[in-house]
Formats: structure tokens, sequence, C-alpha cells
């Protein structure tokens, strides 16, 4: 596992922990000081004034100054464990997927076993954090924690668990909405009893992190080392990974998801002058707890308008996004997380009977989709006068959820072919986020906006999102690392802006959780239209771009050669690409994967060659939203699963197969 994390030699400053600490103390103070002064006063009786002024300060304000400090210091002291003992920059409760984990740990609690729940929180949190941290690292051990392995695994966890999140919540209505709510991490307090709950929990993992600072010492060396000194390497890792995931899942159970607070502060830490072990663990809690509580009483001093705005959850994590992106030229992976994209695994000799086979599994699949479905007596075959009264409903949505397939399909293609690297897709890359920022913003200045408000609006967020992303990617000439954690700090960015609109508990809130959810049930003319109409649009240019699609994945160096204007193709390729996918995710939302998945499955099957590959792509996405449309009407019936979450939950086992087998083969 050695130098799977090595840091860009630099010259260091000299360390000034005591210095770091004292300091980030003081500005702690004086927000305290602040907040204390410009404390709201209440109208009225200058006596009854008072009191409740008293009441306000301690059983409102002061309990919430001291959660923010304890729920940052603990956030940070889990990060800087995190990122020792998996040697890893960018390893936190975000990147690891614990966070997620224990967010659908509790709503499912919530939701079916609210006795659980009530009676351990932390208990129910902390087993969904450690799941999940647990299903990420067993991703990717082989690659020995590689960092860029280790954070794509922990994307593809987290947006399995949001899809499973999202679900419980609209089938739970308006009772889960709140947990939603409270999912965007609001420091809110009316008492000292989560104070009382979390502030225990840090001075033991305070206590436990100090004895472990030599065997973290030692662990810093590479494997071998360590085993000659007598080390039982990995159950000191099991050690630190629960004390870490405890530590997290403790806080997400008391205040919600605080996200990416935990690559924050050991960053600042080491920016601060910490070096040693000691120095980060000590300097980390104490920038996470500065970090959170000046972020918090900022907000505070702004008005209670900005605060309902932007929960602290969200506030992090829009800072969590530039953070990342300041560490990617630190992370180097110890071998290509990804192969080459171009070739096929093997090769059809009759490739045109396999894609005339892939259109009549198409029309078998839309046929069942037409005919067979819920009624009244449970599900039926609909034949005759029947059918013609279900067409009207039933075919609408499987053109959308079609056409949104083969868009994501063609997408994800593109993306491959750009970048040269098979993980690209709409999803992974944090364009369908983008996308959902526009949203998130129309939906701010706009109110209640029309469909064709929201389409311009997820169209500009996608383009600017995957616009970005390239123009950071491109100063590492595109390499498949930087490209993926680009992608996923703007995709944090572009999260956290539509949290902060869902936190706001409206109709607006109901919108993004129905889009991200993918639900097709209200699909009509008009989305069975944009999508057949954005798929003759947009790929239609792309039967003249096989050239283009052919060699840009060989690199810039040989596209040059051959005459191919770089800049001119990759742009016009993002373009196509970026529209493709606002559109696709105005219909099923940014989580059902099929980007991913339908150019992966089009070279499993064996197709070669960019026109053949894309042509597979596009009718294996078509194919598969259209059955995932499907089976979401009927696998549970009476209810419903949304199109995009049901997708989700079938494309990403599929994914964390493939990055295993992956992990295998390297």
């Amino acid at each position: 596992m050695a130098g799977t994390a090595s840091l860009a030699a630099r010259p260091s400053p000299p360390a000034r922990p005591a210095l770091s600490v004292g300091l980030i103390a003081a500005a702690c103070v004086a927000m305290l000081a602040l907040l204390v002064l410009t404390r709201p006063t209440v109208p009225g009786n200058p006596t009854t004034s008072a009191m409740l002024g008293e009441i306000l300060l301690w059983n409102s304000l002061l309990p919430r100054s001291a959660i923010a400090l304890i729920s940052g210091a603990a956030l940070g002291l889990a990060g800087a464990l995190l990122q020792r003992v998996l040697r890893n920059p960018i390893a936190d409760a975000s990147t690891l997927g614990i966070a997620a984990g224990a967010q659908l740990a509790m709503v499912a609690a919530l939701s079916f076993l609210p006795l659980l729940a009530g009676f351990s929180r932390e208990m129910v949190a902390f087993a969904g954090g450690l799941l999940a941290v647990f299903l990420v690292l067993a991703l990717s051990w082989r690659r020995a924690f590689d960092p860029v392995t280790v954070a794509v695994s922990g994307l593809i966890v987290s947006m399995i668990a949001a899809s499973a999140t999202i679900t419980l919540i609209l089938a739970r209505g308006e009772y889960a909405m709140s947990v939603s709510i409270w999912g965007a991490g609001a420091l809110n307090q009316q008492d000292w009893h989560g104070v009382i709950s979390l502030l225990p929990r840090l001075a033991a993992g305070a206590v436990i992190a100090v004895v472990l600072v030599r065997p973290l010492n030692v662990l810093a060396l590479d494997d071998a080392s360590a085993r000659s000194l007598g080390m039982s390497i990995m159950a000191l890792r099991l050690a630190i990974l629960l004390l870490s995931v405890w530590l997290a899942a403790s806080v997400t159970a008391t205040v919600g998801v605080i996200g990416f607070l935990g690559l924050a502060a050991p960053a600042i830490a080491r920016r601060l002058g910490a070096r040693t072990t000691g120095q980060v663990l000590v300097a980390a809690p104490f920038a996470g707890a500065a970090l959170l509580f000046l972020t918090d009483g900022l907000s505070q001093l702004l008005g209670p308008g900005f605060n309902d705005l932007a929960p602290a959850g969200a506030a992090t994590a829009l800072m969590g996004g530039p953070v990342l992106l300041a560490l990617l030229p630190r992370l180097h992976a110890s071998s290509p997380v990804t192969a080459d994209a171009s070739p096929a695994e093997k090769r059809l000799s009759r490739p045109t009977f396999w894609i005339i086979a892939l259109a009549v599994a198409i029309a078998l699949v839309m046929l069942a989709a037409l005919t067979i479905g819920p009624s009244p007596s449970g599900i039926a075959l609909s034949i005759g006068q029947q059918l013609s009264e279900l067409i009207p409903f039933r075919l609408p949505r499987i053109l959308a959820a079609g056409g949104a397939g083969a868009l994501l399909g063609a997408s994800g293609f593109i993306m491959q072919r750009v970048t040269g690297n098979p993980i690209a897709s709409p999803e992974v890359l944090g364009v369908s986020a983008g996308g959902g920022a526009g949203l998130a913003v129309t939906l701010i200045i706009v109110g209640f906006a029309s469909p064709m408000q929201m389409l311009a609006g997820m169209a500009i967020g996608a383009l600017v999102v995957f616009a970005i992303m390239i123009a950071i990617a491109a100063r590492g000439e595109l390499s498949p690392e930087r490209l993926l954690l680009s992608g996923i700090a703007v995709s944090a960015i572009s999260m956290a802006l539509v949290t902060m609109v869902i936190a706001q508990g409206d109709i607006r809130s109901f919108m993004l959780l129905t889009w991200m959810a993918g639900s097709t049930n209200r699909a009509g003319t008009f989305e069975a239209y944009t999508a057949l109409g954005a798929l003759a649009v947009f790929t239609l240019p792309l039967l003249f771009m096989g050239r283009w699609l052919t060699i840009l994945p060989l690199g810039g160096v040989i596209s040059k050669e051959v005459g191919i204007g770089l800049t001119a193709a990759r742009l016009a390729l993002a373009v196509l690409s970026a529209l493709m996918t606002a559109v696709a995710s105005f219909l099923v939302g940014p989580l059902s994967l099929a980007g991913l998945v339908a150019p992966h499955l089009s070279r499993l099957i064996g197709f070669s060659g960019a026109r053949q590959q894309l042509f597979a792509s596009l009718m294996i996405g078509a194919a598969m939203l259209i059955l995932a449309d499907w089976l979401s009407r009927v696998v549970i019936y009476p209810y419903q699963v949304p199109v995009g979450v049901f997708a989700a939950l079938i494309g990403g086992p599929y994914l964390l197969w493939l990055l295993a087998r992956m992990e295998k083969r390297s």
C-alpha cells in the first residue's frame, strides 16, 4: 500500500500547531462573543423580554454553538483518522459513503422501526455507516485502497444509498420529508440533550485517538516495515475504522449530514503547520470545530432568511468541492484505475444481426410494458378495448423512459470516448448533478417553474458543470484520475445547491425530490415528444462524427497527427453530451446510471468500432430504462418505485461488480 497516496514533494514550513490551535480558538471565542452580543431581542415588556432573551440564550443559542463545536471536532477527528489509516488525503465520511449509509439507515429505521430509531439512533446510524464503508473498502482493497478507486467506490455506494433513501422518503410522504430536511444538516437546538449525548462520545474518541498516536506513526510506514515491528495491521486498521465511523455516525444521528467537513479540517490543519500524526490529530478537531462554528455563526449573523436557505450541512458541502479540487495535485494513483475505453472484450462476427436482435428486444419490452401492468384486480394482461384505453397513459411514459435511456447511453459513450476513460458517465462525472443545480437555481429564481423553464435551467447547469470539469481536468491532460475527482468535486458543489432547496420543505422541495427519484408517473405527451425530439436532434450529428469518436480515445498526440482539431472536436462532443444529459435528467432524474452501464454492456457483448458501439449504447440504454419503468410498476404492486431510482438499484450493483472485476484483472 506504500505510495498509494503519496504527496507532492514540497518544502514544508516550520510546524506551528500550538499557534494554529490558538488562532482557531481565538476566532471561535470572538464569534461566540459576537453572537451573544447580537442575540435576538424579544419585543414587549422589558422584564418579559429579558426573561425570554435569557431562555433563548441558554436553551437555543448556546446549545447550538456547543453542538457546532462538538460536531465539527468529532468530524475533524474522524477525517484525520481515516486519512491517516488509509493513507488517503481525500478520505472522509462523505467520500467513503459513511454519511449516505448512516442517513439511509436512519430513514429506514424511522420509516419501518421507529421504536428502534428512538431507542438508539446512534447505533442505527453506526450500522448503516459501517456497512457502507466496508463495502467501499471491499471494492478497493485489491488496489491497496488507492485514493482514486476509493473515491469512485464511495461515490457509487453513496448514489445507491441515496436512491434507496429517496425511495423511502417519497413512499412515506410528509413524515419522511421532515427526515429529508433533517438530513440537510441542521444545528438548531431546543435544549442541551444533543450536547450531553455527543460530548462523551467525542471525549472517548479523543482519548482513544491519543492512545493510537504511536501505532499510527508506525502505520505511516509501508506495510512490510510495520509488520516487521510486530504490528497487527489489519486489527489496527479495523479498530481505527470503527472509531472513525462511530464518531461520524454519531454526528449524523444527532444533527444530520454535515458534508465534507472531515475532508477540509485535516487539510486546514496541515496548511496551518501540523505535520506529525499527533499534531494533525490535535489540530484537525480544532479546525473542524472552528470551521463548522464559524460557518453556522456567519449564517446566523446574515439573518434567519439565509440560515433557512443554507443549512449547515449544505454550507459545508459547498466548501467541500473547492477543497477537493485544491487537493487534486496531491493525489497520485498507484496504477491506472481504468483500462482503455476503446476495445471490446470480444468481437462479434455478425454485429448487424445483434443490432437487429437488440431492436427486437426493445420492441418486446415495449409490448410487455404496454400490455402487462397493474389493474384494479392486480397485475393483468390488457388487450383489445382495455389496451386502447390504457395506451394514452402508458405509451408516453414508455417513450419518455426509452428516449431518456437512449440519450444517457449515447452521452455516456461520448464521455468515455472523449476522455478515454471507461468509468466516465453523466452520473459519475457530475453532469447530471449539474443539471440538478441548474434546476435548483431556476426554482429559486422563478419559484414554480414551467417544464420549458426547468429544461432550460438544467441544460445550462449541465453545460456549465461539464465545461468547468473539462477545464480543470485539462490541466492534467484529461487524465482519468483527475477527471474522476474533478467530477466528484463539482458534483459535491452541485448537490449542495440541490440540498439547499430541498431543505426548505416547500413545493420546490417535493419537485426536486421527485426529479431526483426520476418518476415518470406524470409523463405525458410533452415529455414523450421532448425525449423523441431530443434523441433525433442530438444523435443525428453523431453519425457524421464517427472519425472523431474512433480516434479521440487514442490520445491527443495521435489525434493531432491525423489532422483532428482537438479542441473543436472535444468541445462539440461535450456540448452534445451535456445537452443529452440535461434532457435525460429532466425526464428520469440523475441517478439511473444508464449512461455508464449501456456503453459497458455494448463492449461486453462484443460490439467493436465507434458506430457499432454508439448504436448498441443507444439501444441498450433505451431497453434498460423501459424495462426499469415497467418493473418499477409491477415488482412491488400496488406500490411504484420511481424509474430513476429503480434503474440505479439495478445499475449500481453492476457497477460495483465492474469495479471489482477491473481490480481483479489489474
